[in-house]
């Protein structure tokens, strides 16, 4: 799941709005390659999702995820800060290894492919 804090979800709601996205539209969240810490995390507003996103509607903002970023994304909560330093989408990303000092850029662990095994205690 993703979370999304009240703040979030107005400036989320706001901009859908101001885009005119219309009722299927919202946030796409997305994950691409890139960025100081190799993976970098990216938004659009658009019209509508696509038949295999997962859509999560919470407090009228829309937010929608491709199947591949959603690897990265699950349980990642969104918020909206706002300072004198200025103004953001701040993510908390429970799969991230490490991230650069923007906060949009970062990194996962390696996982062996099929294996779930801890560490040895060598």
């Amino acid at each position: 799941m993703i979370h999304v804090t009240e703040s979030a979800g107005r400036e989320i709601a706001r901009l859908a709005q101001e885009k005119d996205a219309g009722e299927k539209g919202g946030l796409r969240l997305f994950v691409q390659g890139g960025g100081c810490a190799g993976m970098s995390y990216g938004m659009d507003i658009v019209e509508k999702s696509d038949e295999k996103d997962r859509v999560f509607e919470i407090d009228g903002a829309r937010i929608i995820v491709d199947p591949k970023s959603w690897l990265f994304l699950n349980g990642t909560t969104v918020d909206f800060k706002e300072s004198l330093m200025g103004r953001g989408f701040v993510f908390e990303n429970p799969n991230a290894a490490g991230s650069c000092g923007c906060g949009t850029s970062f990194s996962m662990q390696e996982q062996p492919q099929g294996s779930e095994t801890s560490k040895s205690n060598d």
